[in-house]
């Protein structure tokens, strides 16, 4: 009897809190298969909230059914994270399926990341964007369908963005620099990697305005002068900067940017008019630099 009582012990306490343990450091994906090994174990991880609080579909089959799926149970109420990048199958009309269905299930979420689900347009980004007031990040790298009209659905929708990556959106023009610039004055990390619709124009809003840009990538972008490269010193807060194939950049430009004191990654691969001098101008002003290519 006292053998019994002790696995007894073992199994309703020790294990469960080992599970607990256990479970915080695996993949979403582990828990969920996790779930299928007996009712006890189910039971022990949908306790615990913290585990559903992000939906991992990267690279994955029927997207859309799946997420409308994941979102109609009971654990995914208080989701925060969303990572749908790369996922197969996912369009707009899903996307307005989650916001006729599944509206308070996102209310909490926090991070999206749509990157290559190219089946999404401005349609798809007006439903989700209106479901999701609290969204911090969003990321929706190469996406030829989206266009400014998305971008206005965006800050009309999520008043607290601080983190945009809209990398590979060729049919974004300066009017969205503009709205980003006029919405979302504390954004800290903006990538516009290959969008070549935008000028010096719409960067320049964003350069006065967004005082509080972290980490800022103009890869892959050669349309904008030496005069915009210049106001990228009133970023006095910049750790990150991409400028890998800024051919107007000159050294006048770069000794502008090494007022950026607290910078500490620099690209400047494929910048063909600098030369030592600028070079030096970095290394003097930028003094705790890390990276420099």
């Amino acid at each position: 009897m006292e053998g019994e009582g002790e696995t007894s012990t073992w199994n309703k306490e020790t294990v469960p809190k080992v599970i607990k343990i256990v479970s915080t450091r695996l993949s979403q994906r582990d828990l969920i298969s996790l779930l299928l090994v007996n009712p006890c174990l189910h039971r022990t991880l949908i306790s615990c909230p913290s585990l559903w609080l992000g939906i991992d579909l990267r690279e994955m089959n029927n997207t859309g059914d799946r997420l409308i799926a994941a979102l109609s149970l009971p654990r995914y109420q208080h989701v925060k994270q969303i990572n749908l990048e790369f996922a197969q199958d996912m369009d707009d009309t899903h996307l307005e399926v989650l916001r006729n269905e599944c509206l308070d299930s996102l209310q909490g979420l926090e991070s999206l990341n749509l990157n290559g689900c190219q089946k999404i347009s401005d349609k798809g980004i007006e439903a989700i964007t209106c479901c999701c007031p609290k969204l911090k990040v969003f990321s929706i790298y190469w996406n030829v369908r989206a266009t400014d009209i998305g971008v206005k659905h965006l800050v009309k929708n999520c008043k607290h963005l601080v983190d945009l990556n809209l990398s590979g959106c060729k049919n974004l023009s300066d009017k969205s620099l503009q709205l980003v610039a006029d919405n979302y004055q504390e954004l800290e990390s903006l990538n516009l990697t290959r969008c070549v619709k935008m000028t010096d124009s719409g960067l320049q809003q964003v350069l006065v305005k967004c005082s509080f840009l972290r980490s800022l990538n103009l890869y892959a972008l050669s349309s904008f002068t030496d005069e915009v490269y210049k106001k990228i010193s009133l970023l006095s807060l910049l750790r990150f900067l991409d400028l890998c194939g800024a051919q107007n950049l000159s050294d006048e430009g770069l000794s502008c940017i090494a007022k950026c004191r607290k910078l500490l990654s620099l690209n400047l691969t494929w910048c063909v008019r600098v030369t030592d001098v600028g070079v030096i101008a970095i290394a003097e002003g930028c003094t705790s630099i890390e990276f420099l290519r």
